[in-house]
């Protein structure tokens, strides 16, 4: 009978918690709709510019599912400034394939498309028919890459986005508890019933818990970069910049959403609505083969201008002035979470 009571009590509490149940009810719902749209994504053709190749060979590329575009002249930004996978080059009898490399594995199905294209091409009647055109046809393609090498896997452009990651996740963590704890403890109740203005104590707590957000930056990054050996091309000063811009987002995000929690387990329960989904849209995934609508909803993340700066600073080398943008853009969700903050606390002073 006593465990039957406490059966009874714990059902009631549960069901006069909406929010609770409309989080673990709808959230897996939302992720795993999410996750259905992003794995049953189109599949991105590869680019690749051709220079001075044969009319059948180029045929054959557009055979093997690769959209290809001819130039006349080539120079050794071309790969970059018009966003290409890779790029052939046919000059005196010898083949050059450039690849960007930015993802490792479609720059190797993309390099093993080509050499299969090019052998079977050479190997065909036609080019046994026609001993010239079999000339023009190399047996080995000299590859060379824009970023990284041969020896690049996909982990060396996923560790970047992790280390940003982790980042974010554990500062929105801490943060959102730790308001929620001076709530909860009536303590922030207090300070709203002293003549403190509500920006001063959203700056407080903000410099607050950013010193420690700002410790445990440092802690991460150093740790990625000398001890796990991350890849590290540009500066790693930019590496922290970005880290700290995405530290404080994540900082005022939490304390945002702690506002509207009522305990730690509430807290936790906004994880699969404004954690996980910061994941997907970090650039794990490409972005080209998404549908339109699923891109526009990924720029309203700040992980995707946060994992786009990393790995263009540790992965390509990114300059300041390359990522400008995206660190812009960590500015503004930070500042508009910052205001959301202050208009918050609007409601907790009594007085």
């Amino acid at each position: 009978m006593r465990t039957m009571a406490l059966i009874k009590r714990i059902i009631k509490q549960m069901v006069r918690d909406k929010r609770t149940l409309a989080l673990m009810f709808v959230a897996p719902l939302l992720i795993l709709t999410l996750m259905y749209f992003l794995f049953n994504g189109n599949t991105v053709e590869p680019k690749l510019g051709v220079s001075g190749v044969d009319t059948s060979l180029i045929k054959a590329l557009k055979n093997a599912d690769i959209k290809v575009r001819e130039y006349e002249n080539v120079t050794k930004n071309t790969v970059v400034d018009d966003d290409l996978n890779g790029l052939l080059v046919q000059k005196d009898g010898q083949m050059n394939l450039t690849l960007q490399n930015d993802d490792p594995t479609s720059a190797r199905g993309l390099q093993a498309k080509v050499n299969q294209t090019v052998v079977a091409i050479a190997e065909s009647k036609l080019i046994q028919q026609n001993p010239a055109l079999a000339g023009m046809m190399p047996k080995k393609i000299e590859t060379n890459y824009v970023y990284g090498n041969k020896d690049t896997v996909f982990f060396d452009v996923l560790s970047p986005i992790l280390v940003g990651f982790f980042v974010f996740f554990f500062v929105f963590i801490i943060s959102g508890i730790g308001l929620l704890r001076e709530r909860t403890t009536g303590t922030l109740e207090r300070l709203l019933s002293t003549p403190i203005r509500r920006g001063e104590i959203v700056t407080a707590y903000l410099a607050g818990y950013g010193m420690f957000a700002v410790i445990q930056t440092c802690i991460v990054v150093f740790y990625a970069i000398n001890v796990l050996n991350i890849v590290l091309v540009g500066s790693i000063w930019n590496v922290l910049l970005i880290n700290l811009l995405l530290a404080l987002v994540a900082l005022s995000l939490g304390t945002l959403l702690s506002t509207f929690a009522a305990s730690e387990f509430q807290m936790m329960q906004f994880i699969p609505i404004a954690v996980v989904p910061q994941i997907f849209f970090a650039g794990i995934f490409p972005l080209e083969g998404m549908a339109d609508w699923l891109q526009v909803i990924a720029k309203l993340f700040p992980m995707f201008y946060a994992g786009d700066a990393l790995r263009g600073v540790m992965y390509k080398g990114f300059s300041f002035s390359e990522i400008s943008g995206d660190l812009l853009a960590l500015v503004i969700f930070a500042l508009i979470f910052v205001i959301l903050n202050i208009l918050s606390m609007k409601k907790y002073r009594k007085l």
